[in-house]
């Protein structure tokens, strides 16, 4: 691979990663206010207790997701994934 391949693709790469970073910048910019409502209305503490377990067991999450196991699911309305909690 010649040099000006390489270079156009880590590039590319380095491209795709800052768009994604300025991404969920601004989803959590702009989700951090439905967060507090969210917290706000939370009387009995189920999302307080579910946030916990979540931190708890996010190393067990990472293991199973280099294990083959299917992850969480990625996408323009990823950041949402949440929401399905409340229903």
């Amino acid at each position: 691979m010649t040099r000006t391949m390489r270079m156009t693709t880590l590039f590319s790469g380095d491209a795709v990663a800052l768009v994604n970073g300025f991404a969920r910048i601004a989803s959590h910019l702009m989700m951090a206010p439905v967060e507090r409502i969210a917290d706000a209305c939370d009387v009995a503490g189920l999302l307080a207790a579910r946030r916990a377990a979540w931190r708890a067991g996010s190393s067990l999450y990472r293991a199973a997701r280099r294990g083959g196991y299917p992850g969480r699911r990625r996408g323009p309305f990823g950041c949402l994934h949440y929401l399905s909690e409340l229903t």
